[in-house]
This record gives C-alpha cells, structure tokens and sequence, in this order.
C-alpha cells in the first residue's frame, strides 16, 4: 500500500524509492524530509510549523523517526492491514499514530531521502487545524497510556 498527499508536493519520483526500502525488508518505508541527502526548499512559516509539530510528536508519541507527517508512505500489505486496524485518529495526526504503533510492535520502519520543492502556502489552517493536531496527539498518548494499544 503506498501514498502521496494528493496536491503531489511529494514528487511521485519517490514511489520507486519507497517500493525499493520495501523490497530490501522493511515494512515501512517513509519519504523523510529530514535525513541526510533530503533537500526541502519551503516557505518559513511552513518550515517553523513542521519543526514545532515534529518537536510534540518526539515527546507525546515518539517514534525514532525524524519524519512521521511526510504525505509519502509504503507498506506491507500485512504492515498495512495489522497497524491500520488499530488506528484510532483519522486527522493529520493518522501518520504518527500509525507509526507510532510501527515502532512499538516491531516493524521496520525505513526512512527515504527526496527533494522537496514546494514553495506554494500550506493547505494547514492555522487557528483550526493546529489545535486539532495537537488534541489528537494527545489523544494517542492517553490512549496508550491505558494500554488501549495492546
């Protein structure tokens, strides 16, 4: 199973990528703005967004990855079945939520390196969506907490 956010920011170029990190053994392979040999080229705003966003991600539902919100993802067909059964946000936190669950039961989660261009404004509405994320982040946590992952 394989994604792209629909606007195509994410260059469809990655598919081949994201199909190659599955072949080598991963289960999941993630287009990462944020590991070496990625180049992002974004307006600040977007970019001081993305940063604080992945700076709660690390704390309320860590996951060792640096990019759980990239819109460019691959899966297993089995990864794909077992960990979207258990999700619980259908938000713009699913991403982290999802590989959140990844982390905890063992799968291998790759991250992939592309070039990122995207100069255009976000579709994120500030006043409405950040809150929204933030909730659902937070939601995961305490959902965990309890042990409503298991």
């Amino acid at each position: 199973m394989l994604f792209l956010d629909a606007d195509l920011t994410i260059p469809v170029e990655v598919v081949d990528r994201l199909l190659d990190a599955l072949r080598a053994g991963a289960d999941i392979a993630v287009a990462s703005r944020y590991v070496p040999g990625s180049v992002v080229r974004r307006p600040l705003l977007r970019r001081s967004m993305s940063h604080a966003f992945r700076a709660l991600v690390r704390v309320l539902v860590p996951t060792g990855l640096e990019d759980t919100q990239c819109g460019g993802k691959a899966y297993t067909a089995e990864a794909a079945r077992a960990l979207f059964t258990r999700q619980y946000i259908d938000g713009f936190a699913f991403d982290a939520e999802v590989l959140y669950l990844a982390t905890r039961h063992g799968y291998r989660v790759t991250e992939v390196p592309f070039v990122l261009g995207d100069e255009n404004d976000s579709s994120v509405r500030l006043l409405a969506d950040i809150p929204r994320m933030i909730r659902d982040l937070i939601r995961i946590r305490i959902r965990a907490t309890r042990g409503g992952y298991r």
